[in-house]
């Protein structure tokens, strides 16, 4: 097993993650390749200063804009929206393995009286009217699902008839979103949008086993390195600890993984051994490492194990977003900072597109991070850059720019 000190690891993940040095993702070609690469994004409603999914590529991605995202799923089809790791965004040839998920809500929806004629009647309408949204299908009432009956298995309440429906056909694969208004979603026919023999293609993984090894490989992919530990890293996978070690054994056995002690981490980490090059670079001294200063995501892949990302970089992140305003540490919407291979600190930025302003609510630097006048640029040209992004300028009048790094590190 290989021994590395924890700044070769965090130097190889950051690599890996397209963080540390130049650029190894470049425009809407690019963030298609990373989202393959890392097998699914997290997405998360909540736009402060751009989605939580854009703001994983805007990090990674050079010359990253608002909307190719969206092209990549609604025009080009080569991403979709379905769960995995909570809602996500994945590749659309990834559809064939999502099988299982689909079945279960098939086996659901049959389940609950009344669901299957609903059903019909909705896709009836759709096929002659195009896409529809949960206030434009005319099914009128209210369903109350059982958490036995709802295709998540975990969610008890009463919604409108249209949206239960639209969101039942939706898990079953019937249906995907067509596109989005906002956070309103639209949905059409599958088959009018993927190829016939995409959807119609049986799981590459024949049994539980081989599907588990899949879903652990593409996890550890998306990381870089993680360990065999219960963390949120394995949300969206139905697998007991037992399974889960399994799988890591069964990986490294075969050659898939390759494990690796990292010095002061009590538990050895698994990296795909398809990366041991890059890996080697960084031990050899040959890995490019031009530091970058980046805001990362809320949900961000670095941060999926956030025991993990504490172990690695002595960095502690909690999402406050849910956290009542009292009881919150830093804030609502908080970006971790990111300048080379540690982390520096957190920012809270909040865009006003219809004012055309963003505004630095609050910057807080990391224990033993000096507010140099280098660092408050960095940070300042960080800040310009998502401001740009978000099509706004930097409020200078509430705390953009220099002053208000400085005032965070006293």
């Amino acid at each position: 097993m290989l021994t590395v000190t924890r700044e070769q690891a965090r130097q190889f993940i950051l690599l890996k993650q397209g963080l540390l040095g130049d650029y190894r993702f470049a425009g809407k070609e690019g963030a298609y390749r990373y989202v393959r690469q890392c097998g699914c994004i997290q997405y998360d409603p909540v736009d402060a200063c751009g989605r939580n999914a854009e703001l994983t590529l805007r990090s990674r991605v050079k010359g990253f804009k608002r909307g190719m995202l969206d092209e990549l799923l609604y025009r080009d089809r080569l991403l979709t929206d379905y769960p995995d790791k909570e809602l996500a965004i994945w590749p659309a040839e990834d559809w064939p393995y999502f099988s299982s998920y689909r079945e279960r809500s098939l086996s659901h929806g049959r389940s609950f009286a009344g669901i299957p004629e609903l059903e019909k009647e909705a896709v009836a309408y759709i096929r002659e009217n195009g896409p529809v949204s949960a206030d434009t299908l005319p099914i009128e009432g209210r369903i109350f699902w059982h958490s036995s009956m709802h295709w998540s298995g975990r969610w008890d309440g009463e919604s409108p008839a249209a949206r239960s429906v639209l969101e039942q056909l939706y898990t079953d694969g019937v249906l995907l979103i067509h596109h989005k208004e906002g956070t309103r979603k639209f949905y059409d026919l599958a088959e009018r949008h993927l190829p016939a023999g995409l959807l119609a293609a049986p799981n590459p993984c024949p049994d539980r086993e081989s599907w588990l090894l899949w879903r652990v490989k593409r996890r550890i992919g998306a990381v870089g390195m993680l360990w065999d530990r219960r963390s949120d890293a394995w949300l969206g996978i139905d697998m007991t600890p037992e399974e889960r070690s399994a799988a890591f054994a069964r990986l490294e056995k075969e050659g898939t993984a390759a494990g690796v002690r990292a010095e002061g981490v009590r538990f050895p980490l698994y990296m795909l051994s398809a990366d041991l090059p890059l890996l080697e670079s960084v031990l050899s001294g040959e890995a490019r490492l031009r530091p970058r200063l980046e805001f990362l995501a809320p949900l961000d892949p670095m941060l999926w194990d956030r025991n993990l990302a504490e172990a690695l970089w002595d960095f502690r992140y909690s999402w406050e977003i849910y956290t009542p305003p009292a009881k919150r540490k830093y804030g609502y919407y908080v970006l971790p900072m990111l300048w080379g291979d540690r982390f520096v600190g957190r920012i809270e930025p909040k865009a006003d597109r219809k004012a055309g302003m963003l505004t630095v609510r609050n910057v807080w630097l990391e224990e033993g991070v000096r507010p140099t006048k280098k660092l408050a640029g960095l940070i300042d040209g960080a800040v310009r850059r998502l401001a740009a992004f978000n099509g706004c300028a930097v409020d200078e009048r509430l705390g953009g720019g220099d002053s208000a790094v400085c005032q965070a590190g006293k």
